[in-house]
């Protein structure tokens, strides 16, 4: 069935696209995120439902509507979907909007089912779009779920400086936030009784022979049941910045040098894991000019491993790895933490209620863990969470070639909506 969900994101097909990178750059609060913002209000309100901005730029879309018996539904203990719709740097047109498009597609369905009686609502609903999930402009992923939890405080998460310079706060200053109120939302944070985010598969979970079919078919949709533990780190290489053409390589100091080997030295030790993943997939050497020696070279670090014990050895080796290699070259090389997550397990109930109402409409689909981190892992750990996951044919994410098959997306649509139906 047409679900409505694939005109939703055709309206937003040119929003953010990168001519440079291909993809979409999206990053928190620029003009093209700002937009989408006001595309999901639009949306929102041509459905009946109120939309608000909470004090850390979340957006909240209410139905809460007296059912038809009259009965008041408060915004304490509601159930809540959505997800973001900011962007890595050239990411694919799915990771976040699809959660929220389809979010909208799943009200229509709702109020579809009540006016043919078929839905008694006895919990209000809300739709949500968190800020900054990805990280991409201010350096901590999730940070909009992280404010309203306290999993950061206020103080660190102003201080964050885009690649620009400028911080957090004074960039939600501009946007029109009160500062001063910015951070834990013990209020906010009440009114969510359940938490349920759809997001595009970010890997091949789905899309292998495990899950395929006599007929070359593949489940539309999967559960959720956990997030791999993971965290982000700078490391910082100092060495002596110079002249390129006049400093004999006996002389040098370089820190691109050893920043090369870290690299190296990051991959083999998770190679080295079963299971581990380390990634550095950010480099700015400073001052950055092709005829200098730098001064200093910036990486950040991604490290993630189902078993949180791991993910301390992969980061105490590549840390063991970095010293040494920075030594050898004459440098010196310092790490910064700046945010981490531990293995998060979704609510066990409330993952069973799901996965009951999602193979209603696709028999078969599994359950499946996932590296990737998103709002439902911040929010997991104060109030009931859970993830469906829509096939990604291409596997692949954080990249143009991410892919979401139209039939799929209806498909998703529809397993949020039954679920949703069963918690309201």
């Amino acid at each position: 069935m047409s679900t409505g969900v694939n005109s939703l994101m055709s309206a937003i097909a040119d929003i953010g696209t990168d001519p440079r990178r291909g993809g979409y750059t999206r990053p928190v609060y620029s003009t093209a995120e700002l937009t989408l913002r006001e595309w999901f209000v639009s949306e929102a309100q041509a459905r009946g439902l109120e939309v608000e901005e909470d004090r850390n730029g979340i957006l909240w879309a209410w139905w809460d509507t007296p059912d038809d018996d009259g009965v008041t539904l408060t915004r304490t203990g509601a159930l809540v979907t959505g997800s973001h719709v900011d962007s890595v740097p050239g990411g694919g047109a799915f990771d976040g909007p699809l959660g929220v498009a389809s979010a909208l597609a799943a009200v229509d369905l709702l109020k579809a089912r009540e006016a043919a009686g078929e839905l008694r609502r006895r919990r209000a609903l809300a739709v949500t779009v968190f800020p900054e999930e990805e990280g991409s402009r201010f350096g901590v992923a999730c940070l909009g779920s992280r404010l309203l939890t306290g999993a950061i405080s206020a103080q660190k998460a102003l201080s964050l400086k885009d690649a620009d310079g400028l911080t957090f706060g004074e960039v939600a200053r501009a946007r029109g936030l009160e500062v001063d109120r910015i951070g834990a939302d013990t209020e906010a944070l009440a009114r969510i009784g359940d938490f349920v985010e759809l997001h595009v598969e970010q890997g091949r979970g789905l899309n292998t022979d495990a899950f395929t079919d006599a007929h070359g078919s593949q489940p539309a949709v999967a559960v959720g049941s956990s997030i791999l533990g993971h965290g982000r780190w700078r490391i910082s290489v100092y060495g002596q910045g110079n002249h390129a053409g006049t400093t004999l390589m006996s002389d040098r100091a370089d820190p691109m040098i050893a920043a090369a080997e870290i690299i190296l030295a990051v991959r083999s030790a998770a190679v080295a894991h079963e299971g581990a993943r380390a990634t550095v997939g950010r480099m700015e050497p400073i001052p950055g000019g092709t005829n200098v020696i730098a001064s200093r070279v910036d990486l950040w670090l991604d490290v993630r491993h189902p078993d949180d014990a791991v993910t301390a050895q992969v980061l105490e080796e590549i840390h063991r790895s970095m010293t040494q290699i920075a030594a050898v070259q004459g440098c010196r090389a310092h790490m910064v933490e700046e945010s981490y997550s531990r293995t998060v397990h979704f609510t066990p109930e409330l993952t069973r209620a799901v996965e009951a109402a999602v193979r209603r409409s696709t028999p078969g689909a599994p359950t499946l863990d996932t590296g990737a981190g998103h709002d439902a892992g911040v929010l997991a750990a104060h109030v009931p969470s859970s993830m469906i996951f829509v096939r990604n044919p291409s596997g692949i994410s954080h990249s143009p070639e991410e892919y979401v098959e139209s039939a799929d997306a209806d498909a998703g649509v529809v397993a949020l909506a039954d679920v949703l139906a069963d918690l309201l």
